[in-house]
């Protein structure tokens, strides 16, 4: 029988009155929404659980104090005793790796990621521990990673275990990952708004009611816990800054451009170096040792490459220059040279603090160099840092917008808002010319995961099922045998020819049912006499479409019975026909979407010119 004859599953749910606030899937969103609330509270104390590890770690390694002190390793005083301490590190975490888990291997968000979109959300438990360990000991000891990535990772990991204890959905749990992922960003930077966007760009890729509010409330929670434990400031001071907007328009057009290169530069080199690491004829093992014993040697002649870097930040972004033109070239390159080598060899680390630094000192490096050769210019250093460090992480990631409401609520500053669109903006497209894949999704491109990082309105869910249904279906009456309607099609009949299922009437001209042509075949097979009827070959109870639904409610009755082919009748009289909808008229609707987004059609000046 037709695939169509699966168990009726009713639709009389459809003419219902609109669900109650108590309904079901509102019940499940004020689940989600309190198990959301614990999750940002749980990211908040493994944000700061996170940075007194690395504190108290670092202290150890470079001033040989337990202390939970901020102090910079850039201030060490070790001398040539610096150049062993990063490639302790790396063996230690290597041996956690081996031991423990590869997935500590890396800079978080790839991970987050492929979690979200390939594994059903389900992060290792041991993940959400080995992580932040790994990474306080590699930060540590010196190597120049963030703890933010690793931060968002162990926050999702939180979400997805919760999500994985309890009875939820693998959309639920996917939403309690992206919660904790963007807890974690709230928790470290006391930016919630970018945090939500974060989720939203990188894990999500939807906006939809089910997930904002989780996220809005995940992220809100987890600020508030980071305002108690770490106060309500950046881990690094954002000074007030003169963008002098439009004033210094004509410079942010071509600073746009410089960081969308520094930021395709800087996705290459690091893929570039990860591909030489694998050429090594060597376990993957003393992959990072090698690029840590590089590591000391840089960090022992430019010691700000050691560590976060948040003091660097910090001096990049005061409006008071903290550091010469030459310095600032020198803290780029080192750091891009630093940390591709350690992230590209495998080590355990995150990409935003260095990106953020590698930006900064582009920005700065690109205003010092015009007030160099135009001193009538008087570009703001600290302006153009803050600028190009969203710029460069928002190019590279493809995250634009989460990192214009990053920078503009790390300063507050409502002038800042204007260039850092343009510069973003400007910075996003070059690198869109330039990458296939982002600096995130390279890594999963590679392990031949693609992600789709755009936003695009289903046209399933604009067209209606009366737009693109046949108005005039051939119909068939149910009491015609096998036999007469197979004589019919091997005559040739036109009629019969160009359908693949056809809808039974009754005496009353009403719908009885659906035949498709493999039913008639199987029915053959059944009894080669052809004298079964239409209606004892086909379904007496198919799945139907109403015409003013949309498509995709429609796909979902087909994905529900299992069928292709639907009748299209009345609400209010569901055996009265009104049309029928097959897999082409649904083809159809995307093609002409498809016509829309790539053929140009001419516009009303070309044809006036040829009137």
């Amino acid at each position: 029988m037709s695939s169509s004859s699966a168990p009726f599953m009713a639709t009389t749910s459809l003419n219902k009155a609109a669900p109650s606030p108590l309904s079901t899937p509102r019940r499940r969103l004020l689940m989600l929404s309190l198990l959301a609330a614990l999750v940002g509270v749980a990211a908040g104390f493994a944000a700061y659980g996170l940075y007194a590890m690395i504190r108290v770690v670092s202290n150890l390694a470079f001033y040989q104090t337990l202390s939970m002190a901020d102090m910079p390793p850039s201030h060490n005083h070790l001398g040539l005793w610096i150049l062993p301490l990063p490639v302790i590190g790396a063996l230690i975490v290597g041996l956690m790796a081996k031991y423990g888990s590869e997935k500590i291997r890396g800079h978080g968000l790839p991970e987050a990621m492929e979690a979200v979109l390939y594994n059903q959300s389900r992060v290792q438990p041991r993940v959400a521990l080995l992580k932040p360990t790994s990474v306080a000991i590699a930060i540590g000891t010196g190597s120049p990673f963030g703890a933010e990535g690793p931060i968002i990772q162990t926050g999702g990991a939180l979400g997805s275990m919760l999500g994985q204890a309890l009875h939820v959905t693998a959309t639920e749990r996917k939403v309690l990952l992206a919660s904790g992922a963007a807890a974690g960003m709230a928790a470290t930077f006391s930016t919630p708004l970018a945090a939500v966007m974060l989720a939203i760009e990188l894990l999500l890729f939807e906006y939809k009611a089910r997930s904002f509010i989780p996220l809005v409330i995940a992220s809100t929670v987890a600020t508030a816990v980071r305002f108690v434990l770490l106060g309500h400031g950046a881990m690094f001071t954002v000074g007030a800054a003169n963008f002098n907007f439009p004033a210094d328009l004509p410079w942010y057009v071509p600073m746009g451009i410089f960081c969308g290169i520094v930021a395709v530069g800087y996705s290459r080199i690091l893929y570039w170096i990860e591909d030489g690491f694998e050429k090594l004829p060597c376990s993957s093992f003393w992959w990072p040792v090698i690029a840590c014993a590089v590591l000391g040697v840089v960090g022992y002649f430019v010691p700000r490459v050691l560590g976060i870097g948040y003091d660097t930040i910090s001096d990049l972004l005061n409006p008071i220059p903290q550091l010469t033109l030459e310095m600032i070239a020198v803290v780029m390159v080192a750091k891009l040279v630093a940390v591709t080598l350690t992230i590209g060899s495998g080590h355990s680390g995150g990409l935003l603090a260095p990106t953020f630094t590698i930006g900064a000192a582009a920005g700065a490096l690109f205003a010092g160099l015009g007030n160099h050769f135009m001193p009538s210019a008087h570009l703001s250093s600290s302006a153009f840092a803050l600028v190009g460090m969203a710029a460069v992480f928002g190019a590279a990631a493809r995250a634009p917008f989460t990192f214009i409401i990053f920078a503009f609520e790390l300063t507050r500053d409502y002038d800042a808002v204007l260039p850092l669109m343009l510069v973003v903006a400007i910075a996003h497209f070059v690198a869109l010319l330039f990458m296939e894949n982002s600096i995130l999704t390279e890594k999963l491109a590679r392990r031949g995961r693609k992600v789709h990082q755009e936003y695009e309105v289903d046209v399933f869910q604009q067209v209606t099922v009366q737009t693109a249904m046949d108005p005039k279906p051939t119909l068939l009456d149910a009491s015609l045998t096998v036999g007469e309607v197979t004589r019919r099609l091997s005559a040739g009949d036109t009629t019969l020819a160009k359908h693949q299922a056809f809808l039974l009437t009754d005496a009353n001209g009403e719908l009885a049912g659906i035949v498709t042509r493999g039913d008639l075949v199987r029915a053959f097979e059944h009894d080669p006499s052809g004298k079964l009827t239409l209606i004892q070959a086909g379904c007496e109870d198919p799945e139907v479409a109403y015409p003013d639904e949309t498509l995709s409610e429609a796909l979902n009755h087909m994905l529900q019975r299992n069928c292709g082919r639907l009748p299209v009748v009345e609400r209010d009289n569901p055996k009265k026909i009104l049309g029928y909808l097959g897999r082409a008229a649904v083809l159809d609707a995307r093609l002409r979407r498809l016509q829309e987004d790539h053929e140009t059609q001419p516009g009303w000046l070309k044809r006036s010119k040829t009137s």
